[in-house]
């Protein structure tokens, strides 16, 4: 059951002009209202910096979704335009927002605001809201990332944030939490007898997760030079992926649950050693047969932003003691892909040794996008009399989700995450002690890049990073699912 039982009947979306919100919120929000899992009396007011009207910020959200929500999922498209209003406020000073209340209304039944704004406007824009009376009483608020670029800076945000809202009404947004497959994970660990008896260190030899992009800086030049791959995948998207492989079973599935097993993985982590960390940065190369221009050539200067980042991860407790989690992520690699594969220990006695066959260890790859799949390699027999001795071929058992669930309709990540934020679920938030646990374990890889001076290596886009992030496995003996 969610922690805060009130619906809400009023939502309140600030950055409402944004590419986050044409994308995903208005699109998640519409594909909602046509399936009838919005209140008809659930109230959206929008608001931005842009001067407009009512009328021409529905035009604006009519374009939206017919640009990017499939025909299917509109067809109560004009009924869903009806429930917004547009109110311009500049978030930096205190006008604008009277009349943000006073569009809003009563709101005794319920307010959720979502929050889709820079980092550094977030404490003018709570002010603001404070003054107005938006946040007393049913009042919970969304926060989209980054929330800060390190420790320091995570904790003056949620610091502000808490000022206003308790800890129960604050729902820290990671959009991957929303998606299918990595919900699916829980359901595959602790609904499935067969994995959670073997889902330890006596069984499986390494995990691997991948976070593989193959665009550049597209329109997030200014961003993304100040953060870099550590910080803008790893810290939030990939450790919340390795705390839910590596995390105990939860005594219930609800929030407090959860999210209290999610942060002991957390602060479970051990600090990074010498040599457990590869940064890069990607030169000019070829995609599908096409140049590209290297990073600084797209930036217009040159810069030690490091675009891709492997890393040798270790849990310190119990269950996963000696097995090293390996980490990846970067910009223009050779596809686009997230995964996390589990790779299980070899058999400890091979009877088929004497026979010439080898037998390998099964794999768990749980593909997360583009293509949601879970698939497990099992060995099997060739078919054949065997004369010559047995011979083994590992077989894939393939779970295409699409196939498995063709009958239900595949969701847009952030309209689970709305509907939550509206109905106070916050099972799939992010809680602040899980926030400070990663950013800890970040800034002291990157206190470490700037102790040893440490500047990314060069790779050529359209290869899978570094020479130097194959030799961080190789050595141990294992080789990056590239497959």
């Amino acid at each position: 059951m969610p922690d805060s039982p009130f619906t809400a009947d009023r939502l309140l979306l600030f950055g409402a002009t944004g590419d986050l919100s044409q994308r995903m919120l208005l699109p998640s929000l519409c594909a909602l209202h046509d399936d009838g899992l919005l209140a008809r009396d659930l109230k959206i007011v929008a608001t931005a910096r842009s001067e407009m009207s009512s009328e021409a910020f529905r035009d604006l959200a009519r374009a939206a979704l017919e640009q990017h929500l499939a025909a299917n999922r509109r067809q109560d498209m004009d009924e869903f335009l009806h429930r917004l209003a547009y109110v311009p406020v500049d978030a930096t000073t205190p006008e604008g927002y009277d009349e943000l209340a006073r569009q809003i209304g009563d709101y005794s039944d319920g307010l959720a605001i979502f929050l889709s704004t820079a980092p550094s406007l977030f404490e003018a824009t709570i002010a603001g809201l404070e003054r107005v009376g938006l946040t007393r009483g049913k009042v919970r608020i969304g926060l989209e990332k980054p929330l800060g670029s390190d420790l320091a800076s995570s904790r003056e945000i949620n610091d502000a944030v808490a000022q206003a809202f308790s800890e129960d009404r604050i729902f820290r947004i990671d959009h991957y939490l929303g998606k299918e497959t990595v919900q699916n994970l829980l359901a595959l660990r602790f609904a499935n007898i067969l994995f959670e008896p073997v889902w330890n260190s006596n069984y499986i030899e390494h995990v691997q997760i991948t976070v593989a992009e193959t665009v550049g800086l597209e329109s997030r030049v200014a961003y993304y030079d100040d953060s870099g791959a550590l910080r803008d995948m790893v810290q939030n998207h990939m450790l919340q992926l390795l705390a839910l492989v590596a995390m105990e079973p939860p005594t219930h599935f609800e929030a407090t649950a959860v999210r209290d097993e999610k942060v002991k993985v957390l602060r479970a982590l051990r600090r990074t050693a010498a040599g457990e960390v590869v940064s890069g940065q990607y030169e000019g190369g070829a995609l599908d047969g096409e140049r590209v221009p290297g990073y600084a050539e797209e930036l217009g200067k040159d810069s030690i932003t490091e675009t891709f980042v492997a890393i040798k991860a270790h849990v310190d407790n119990w269950r996963w003691k000696g097995v090293p989690f390996y980490l990846r992520t970067g910009k223009r690699l050779p596809e686009r892909v997230t995964e996390i594969v589990v790779q299980f220990r070899q058999v400890p006695h091979s009877i088929f040794a004497g026979r010439g066959a080898k037998a390998l260890p099964n794999r768990l790859v749980i593909g997360i996008q583009p293509t949601e799949n879970i698939q497990l390699t099992m060995m099997a027999k060739v078919p054949g009399l065997g004369r010559e001795g047995i011979r083994l071929r590992p077989v894939p058992l393939d779970i295409a989700m699409p196939d498995a669930f063709s009958d239900v309709e595949r969701r847009i990540a952030y309209e689970r995450l709305l509907l939550d934020l509206i109905e106070g679920d916050q099972t799939l938030f992010v809680r602040r002690d899980e926030v400070e646990a990663q950013w800890e374990w970040i800034d002291a890889i990157r206190a470490g890049w700037q102790d040893d001076g440490m500047t990314p290596r060069r790779y050529a886009a359209g290869t899978w990073g570094p020479s130097a992030a194959i030799a961080l496995t190789e050595r141990d003996g294992v080789s990056w699912h590239d497959e």
